[in-house]
């Protein structure tokens, strides 16, 4: 059974939440081999965009309103479970999340901050580079932003 949700921090269950941090630690710490404050507090002014496949969360990714992390909205913290790559997940995932922030929030630009080797990825979806490539918790990033994603 697969489907995609999109919730509020307040509308998720404890347990719902539990599998989005494990995740994220999972994907983020450990598979990257970068300790950092995964749980930074802004989820919780986050909606919370993920895909489950067999009881369990595929992907994900946070949805952020303008004002929390810059002062466009943003999607962070993209991730598909090593085991459900290649699938498409990623992208679909990236597509939900723009017309989300599109739909229900009425923006139209949307700054990320991205891995470098995902900048072709993220540059599909009209993402430009902003930002020359610096490292991030010791991995190279660079800031990103759409203008306007309602093409």
């Amino acid at each position: 059974m697969m489907s995609w949700k999109v919730k509020s921090f307040t509308e998720l269950s404890t347990h719902e939440l539990y599998e989005i941090l494990q995740v994220r630690t999972e994907v983020f710490v450990v598979e990257q081999e970068c300790p950092y404050l995964e749980v930074d507090g802004k989820d919780l002014h986050a909606h919370h965009l993920y895909k489950e496949e067999n009881g369990e969360v595929a992907a994900y990714a946070r949805l952020l309103p303008a004002g929390v992390s810059y002062k466009e909205p943003s999607i962070g913290r993209v991730l598909v479970k090593e085991k459900y790559r290649g699938r498409g997940f990623a992208s679909e995932l990236v597509k939900r999340g723009l017309a989300f922030i599109h739909d229900e929030w009425g923006e139209q630009k949307v700054k990320i901050q991205a891995q470098e080797y995902l900048r072709e990825f993220y540059g599909s979806f009209g993402f430009k580079a902003i930002t020359e490539t610096y490292l991030e918790d010791g991995i190279p990033h660079i800031d990103m932003i759409l203008q306007d994603h309602t093409n």
